[in-house]
């Protein structure tokens, strides 16, 4: 049996830690500046303690674009929210690829499942540094037409949090 058989990896191993969240009340240019600044192509929404959505540049430039909405229009207005997808630090990373890959989403909030607290995001970027079989799965079913989450919804849909 390989190494990989016999040990399951976690999502805390290979998320990232580094997360900036932005308000729900703060502006899309605001939230763009933040990005371009940080080279990120994500936020969480929310805080530490409250993750509310997430806001994605796609967001921004398909989303908000789309609906009419300027540079000073609130986050909330193009967030993915409610229902989002998330995972769990002590989760198996392989699962998380896979309903990654079912929800068609590329960056998931990871929460530390005994405080409930934000503690990382998973980005598909991650998966592909960590593992190249398992960013397979998520890349595969990611990149499928059609599913659940969609740019014309009002929220990605997924594992509650």
């Amino acid at each position: 049996m390989s190494l990989k058989e016999d040990y399951e990896m976690r999502v805390s191993e290979c998320m990232s830690r580094q997360v900036r969240t932005v308000s729900p009340e703060q502006s899309l240019q605001d939230a763009a500046r933040v990005m371009l600044d940080e080279d990120i192509g994500a936020l969480v929404v929310g805080s530490e303690q409250d993750v509310a959505g997430i806001l994605t540049d796609r967001d921004i430039a398909v989303r908000a674009v789309a609906m009419g909405r300027g540079p000073d229009a609130k986050v909330s207005e193009v967030m993915s929210a409610g229902d989002i997808v998330v995972a769990y630090d002590d989760q198996d990373l392989d699962e998380v690829a896979v309903m990654m890959a079912d929800r068609k989403v590329r960056r998931v909030p990871v929460l530390e499942r005994a405080s409930g607290r934000l503690a990382g995001v998973l980005s598909l970027g991650d998966l592909a540094r960590t593992d190249s079989d398992t960013a397979e799965v998520a890349v595969a079913g990611v990149s499928e037409a059609g599913g659940e989450h969609s740019q014309s919804s009002d929220g990605a849909s997924g594992q509650a949090m």
